[in-house]
């Protein structure tokens, strides 16, 4: 019970973190609804030369365009979260003391990153879909299953990010710096998770590969379960692929901090 208060406590206090930054939280919806119009306008040319293009009518391709930029931030397909300040704390040094704390290492920052999503999806996701759905007109379900359904699906797309950008962060410890593969990995979470083009558009085996990759659980599955693509089986398909990628990413996030934690120890940290 102790240690579930403890966390509890983490993830309240990533809450309180990005919450202190009111400007910057200000600026980045602003940012989103810009780049989100910019966006929808793009689509809405592209789906008026290809109807139904990706098996969606240009309602529900623009409803895809405001669900990508409500949940950009709370996924982190840009990255900018957790990882940086772990990649920091490796290269300096300063690891060895949290690996002396008696918490462990992966939960501590996973908590506080649970915390930081949900600030993200209330505090930079509402606004620029509420912006969309008066600008354009939006296919929006009104049930409230739907919507619990879909933020189920953020949730563990959340939990995927995490794991990608732990693995990500943990490099540090053989590459020191770890801006080189911070930056490759923004380009592929872009790129894969279809915050800029449905995953569903790509042609044959390009498609099929993209919609099989972890990050496909970060934008491309929970704008679908919004939009009603699964449903029924369906539907808890879309959860056990998103969970086992989750785990499967955690189990090697695991991993790699024993083998990384050896070589703190063998540096003498």
């Amino acid at each position: 019970m102790r240690t579930v208060r403890l966390y509890a406590a983490v993830a309240a206090g990533g809450f309180r973190r990005y919450a202190t930054y009111r400007w910057a939280t200000f600026a980045g919806v602003f940012t989103n609804t810009v780049f989100g119009v910019i966006l929808a306008y793009t689509y809405q040319a592209l789906w008026q030369e290809r109807p139904h293009l990706g098996d969606y009518t240009l309602s529900q391709a623009l409803t895809y365009v405001w669900v990508g930029q409500a949940i950009l931030m709370t996924s982190m397909v840009m990255g900018g979260g957790f990882e940086v300040d772990l990649i920091e704390r490796i290269r300096s040094g300063d690891i060895a003391v949290d690996l002396y704390r008696p918490v462990d290492l992966q939960s501590w920052w996973l908590a506080g990153d649970l915390g930081r999503a949900v600030f993200h999806l209330l505090g930079r996701g509402i606004v620029p879909f509420v912006a969309g759905a008066l600008l354009f007109d939006l296919a929006v379900p009104t049930a409230p299953l739907r919507w619990l359904s879909f933020l189920v699906a953020v949730a563990l797309g959340v939990v995927v990010s995490f794991g990608l950008r732990y693995l990500v962060a943990l490099s540090a410890f053989w590459l020191l710096h770890g801006d080189g593969i911070t930056r490759l990995h923004v380009f592929v979470a872009t790129f894969f998770s279809g915050v800029s083009l449905p995953l569903n558009v790509f042609p044959g085996l390009l498609g099929e590969v993209a919609r099989a990759l972890p990050w496909a659980s970060l934008v491309q599955l929970p704008a679908d379960v919004l939009l009603g693509t699964y449903r029924g089986s369906e539907l808890l398909g879309v959860y056990g692929f998103q969970a086992g990628w989750a785990v499967l990413l955690l189990a090697l996030g695991r991993l790699v901090q024993s083998a990384a934690t050896r070589r703190v120890v063998v540096q003498g940290g």
